[in-house]
């Protein structure tokens, strides 16, 4: 499949929305990132492409990158270094859970979006807008 055509154009709204409204009350920046294939681990492709879009570079370092590898069935979400620092050791893996459990349903569009929501929840706590 080809990750343009991996979302239905409601569904890339919908994901868009729930970005704006989580940037909206924060001053961290979350993206997501989906490509066909990851020959490797998720995470390290993840952090290369944290690395590549710059997002370390955010002032108070809290960045979040949802990656989805779709033909390889891979996802991954990574924060920087500030968001790591005020939140527990299993955040991120929490959030994996979470997503998998709409991923292992279908609903693909809905998993990003609440994962994005729950890493939202963290970063309007520590670095509101």
């Amino acid at each position: 499949m080809i990750p343009k055509q991996f979302f239905s154009n409601n569904e890339i709204h919908d994901i868009s929305r729930v970005i704006q409204e989580v940037e909206l009350n924060t001053s961290g920046i979350v993206r997501i990132h989906i490509e066909s294939y990851c020959k490797g681990d998720p995470l390290d492709r993840a952090a290369y492409i944290f690395n590549k879009l710059d997002m370390q570079n955010s002032e108070f370092r809290n960045g979040v990158l949802l990656y989805l590898a779709i033909n390889d069935r891979k996802f991954s979400i990574i924060g920087d270094a500030g968001i790591n620092m005020v939140t527990s050791k299993n955040f991120w893996d929490d959030i994996k859970d979470i997503v998998f459990e709409h991923f292992n349903e279908g609903r693909f569009a809905e998993g990003i979006s609440e994962g994005i929501l729950i890493a939202g929840e963290a970063l309007n706590l520590h670095f509101p807008a």
